[in-house]
């Protein structure tokens, strides 16, 4: 489930930063959640073996600057691949990454905010009402 909440805000960050930067073009929702979905693919492989080397080189002290970078050269990559999707340059691709890096991260955020305050403290609140 979180997989899919994670894809749908990506596919809305991509759709709107397709309409606040022009150089950032989409053709549809369907569109951007092809989009999302092939970036966190190749973010999952392709990108685990770019970011190693990277990461190596570096000490592990750039890690989230290497991540960036890498995840801009997947959106270059997918840009190439799906026909509705085009970034032109670099530097829209490297805040289109740092986008998307930020609406996950806030994401997440949300999520583990949830689980520590949800339904188990709830009932656990209930319950100290009750006795």
């Amino acid at each position: 489930m979180d997989f899919i909440i994670n894809l749908l805000v990506s596919a809305g960050v991509l759709l709107l930063l397709s309409y606040a930067m022009p150089q950032i073009h989409v053709k549809s929702f369907a569109t951007a959640l092809w989009v999302a979905l092939l970036i966190g693919i190749f973010n999952a492989t392709i990108g685990f073996l770019l970011r190693l080397p990277l990461n190596l080189v570096t000490l592990f002290l750039l890690q989230f600057v290497v991540r960036l970078i890498v995840t801009a050269v997947i959106i270059k990559i997918v840009d190439k691949l799906v026909r509705n999707f085009k970034v032109d340059g670099f530097w829209p691709a490297l805040i289109l990454a740092i986008a998307l890096a930020i609406a996950s991260t806030l994401v997440d955020r949300a999520r583990t905010d949830e689980s520590e305050y949800g339904y188990e403290s709830l009932v656990n609140k209930q319950e100290l009402l009750l006795t």
